[in-house]
């Protein structure tokens, strides 16, 4: 799939959002992706996982894991499209843990996927669990890198769009200044 593929999917969907919004990372921006509306359509989902595992193929992991929530229906997929094992780490106390009987064995070589990443703190906690456990983190599976590429996170990043759209400061948000609601979307907003 183009860029432009991937984004008129986010449009159809109904998942690329313009507003107030305050992102997980606590920034504020003008725009936010929703995954979770896209992945109403499974063979849309089925579609963007197929193009973002094509890209991580060689990367011989045995097993992809996400952090709840919003990186488990893109974990489910992508790993479907891999023919490998898919497990999801919970959150209990703003940390990440494994449960369910999910298990990580020592030298177990694992993606991390996640939907959409600003900052990486959720993708960063789940490849210090993998760590943990004795896995071998070996790549990172997005469906939109909204921080234009400047996230780091020490191995291999593939994601299906890079963007570089505004974040602001709260303290600094011109939308707040502007005295535009603010909406905090994602798995914390109540419907």
């Amino acid at each position: 799939m183009t860029d432009q593929e991937i984004i008129k999917s986010f449009q159809d969907a109904g998942a690329l959002l313009d507003g107030h919004f305050v992102l997980r990372s606590g920034m504020h921006s003008n725009k936010f992706f929703q995954c979770a509306l896209l992945f109403r359509y499974p063979d849309v989902a089925e579609k963007l996982c197929r193009t973002l595992a094509e890209r991580m193929k060689d990367l011989g992991a045995t097993t992809v894991i996400s952090p709840a929530v919003g990186g488990i229906l893109v974990g489910q997929e992508l790993a479907r499209a891999l023919g490998i094992q898919a497990i999801f780490a919970d959150k209990e106390n703003d940390q990440l843990v494994l449960k369910r009987g999910f298990t990580i064995q020592p030298g177990e070589k694992i993606i991390v996927a996640e939907d959409v990443v600003t900052k990486g703190g959720r993708v960063q906690q789940t490849i210090d669990l993998v760590r943990s456990l004795g896995g071998i983190p070996v790549g990172v599976g997005i469906i939109t890198d909204r921080s234009g590429g400047k996230v780091d996170f020490g191995i291999p990043l593939f994601s299906l769009i890079k963007l570089d759209l505004p974040t602001f400061d709260p303290a600094e948000c011109p939308l707040c200044k502007e005295g535009k609601p603010l909406t905090r979307p994602g798995s914390g907003a109540k419907s």
